[in-house]
C-alpha cells in the first residue's frame, strides 16, 4: 500500500487547481463520465460486468430525459488490474479526458494507490467494486462507497459457518494482499464471538494455479471447514483439487467469485458451496427483473455476461445520477457532492438502499448468506 501510494504521489505532477474547473465535463448537451476497471485479462469477467452495469444505468437516465436534459455518456479506461495503468488512466480521465464525475476505481487495491490524486482533484468518485476501510476510513469528502467491507463480510460469514457446523476443524487460504488481510481480519473477528478451530492457515501468491500442496495439507489435518479465499481461478483451483483428493469439506468463497462462470468451470462441486453478497442473487425474483431491464438497453450478448458486478455497478451509478440531478441547476462538483451526502438512501431494488451521510461515506450495505445450486449456476439465500 505505501508502494502504490507513493507511485500515485509521483504522479501529481501539477496542481489540480491550475488545470480544472468544477464544471468540466458538461455542456449544454451532454455530461461526462469516467471509469477505470479490468476489461482484459482474467479479470475482465467481473470488470467487463460492471462496466455493463454503469452502462445500463446511463442508458435508462438518457431514455428518461438524461440529467437536465443533458446525455450522459461514458470514457472506460481499461488497466488490466495493474495499478500503476490504473493511476495512468485516473490522471488521463481527469486531467486529459476532463470527465466530471468518476464511476470506478478498478480493484480494492488499485482505488486505495489512486486516492491521493482524486482526493487532491477533488473530483466526485463512487468506489462500487472491493470495498475496503482505507477507502473511507476516515471519510474523504469527495469519495462515496458502496457495498460492505470484505472484513465484515467474512466475519457474518464465519459466524454462521461455525454455529451450522459446530466442532469441526477449520482450513484457511487466503491471498497474500489486502483482499487477503480484510478476510483474515474478518475470521479474527469472529473468532471473539463464536468458536472457531483452524488447524491449518496458509497465504498464496494472487494468480497461483497449483494448491495440490494446500489440498493435501487441508485433507492430513482433517478439514472440515474450508474458507477458500482466492477471487476466481483460485478458487476453482481449490475445489477441483479437494474434488481430486476425493475429500468433501463444507467450502466457502467469496463475494468477487460469485459468479456464475466459477459454477460452471468448477463443475458438480460447486454444489452446496457457501458465499455471502449483499446483492441480490440472478435467480432471485429482483435478480430476473434486473436481467429483464438490462436487456431493454443491452445486447443479447451482453445480457449473458450479467453477473453481481453488473448489479453493484448500475446501483452505484443510479445513486450518482440522482445526485447530479438534483443539482440540474447548478451541476459542479460541490453540489453533487453535497446531494450524495444527504440525499435519502436509494432502493435500486438489487441490494438494500444506498445512502450516505455527513461524516459517512460508506453505504455499510446489509450482506446476506449464501449456498450455489450448480443446476441453475446461481446461489440461494440459506434459511
Amino acid at each position: 500500500m505505501r508502494f502504490t501510494t507513493a507511485i500515485a504521489a509521483s504522479l501529481l505532477l501539477v496542481s489540480p487547481g491550475a488545470l480544472l474547473a468544477q464544471d468540466q465535463g458538461v455542456t449544454d448537451t451532454e455530461i461526462l463520465l469516467g471509469e477505470v476497471e479490468p476489461l482484459t485479462g482474467p479479470p475482465s469477467l467481473l470488470g467487463v460486468a460492471h462496466n455493463l452495469g454503469v452502462r445500463l444505468a446511463i442508458a435508462e437516465a438518457n431514455a428518461n430525459g438524461g440529467v437536465a436534459d443533458r446525455q450522459l455518456r461514458l470514457i472506460a479506461e481499461d488497466d488490466g488490474y495493474v495499478t500503476s495503468r490504473t493511476i495512468q488512466s485516473v490522471r488521463k480521465l481527469i486531467s486529459v479526458d476532463e470527465v466530471f464525475a468518476l464511476t470506478a476505481l478498478s480493484g480494492s487495491g488499485q482505488a486505495i494507490a489512486s486516492m491521493p490524486i482524486v482526493e487532491q482533484f477533488g473530483i466526485p468518485t463512487m468506489i462500487p467494486i472491493g470495498p475496503l476501510p482505507p477507502l473511507y476510513e476516515p471519510p474523504v469528502d469527495n469519495i462515496f462507497v458502496v457495498g460492505q467491507s470484505y472484513t465484515e463480510g467474512m466475519r457474518q460469514l464465519a459466524i454462521y459457518l461455525a454455529e451450522t457446523y459446530p466442532d469441526m476443524n477449520w482450513g484457511v487460504v487466503l491471498q497474500d494482499d489486502d483482499y487477503g488481510n480484510a478476510l483474515h481480519e474478518g475470521i479474527q473477528q469472529a473468532m471473539e464471538e463464536v468458536d472457531i478451530n483452524i488447524v491449518y492457515e496458509t497465504e498464496y501468491a494472487r494468480g497461483q494455479t497449483d494448491f495440490a500442496s494446500e489440498m493435501l495439507r487441508v485433507r492430513d489435518a482433517e478439514v472440515g471447514v474450508l474458507i477458500a479465499g482466492g477471487i476466481i481461478s483460485e478458487n476453482i483451483a481449490m475445489v477441483r483439487e479437494t474434488e481430486r483428493l476425493g475429500i468433501d469439506p463444507v467450502i466457502a468463497t467469496f463475494w468477487p467469485g460469485r459468479v456464475p462462470e466459477v459454477l460452471a468451470a468448477i463443475g458438480e462441486a460447486s454444489d452446496g458451496i457457501y458465499s455471502v453478497d449483499y446483492v441480490a442473487p440472478i435467480q432471485s425474483e429482483e435478480g430476473q427483473a434486473f436481467l429483464e431491464l438490462a436487456a431493454t438497453y443491452l445486447t443479447e450478448d451482453e445480457v449473458g455476461r450479467v453477473n453481481r458486478y453488473t448489479m453493484t455497478g448500475y446501483s452505484s451509478t443510479r445513486v450518482l445520477i440522482e445526485a447530479m440531478r438534483g443539482c440540474a441547476d447548478d451541476l459542479t462538483w460541490a453540489c453533487t457532492i453535497e446531494r450524495l451526502q444527504s440525499n435519502a438512501p436509494l432502493d435500486t431494488n438489487v441490494m438494500a438502499p444506498i445512502g450516505f451521510g455527513e461524516g459517512n461515506r460508506f453505504s455499510n450495505s446489509e450482506v446476506t448468506i449464501m449456498r450455489a445450486d450448480y443446476e441453475t449456476l446461481s446461489f440461494v439465500p440459506v434459511d
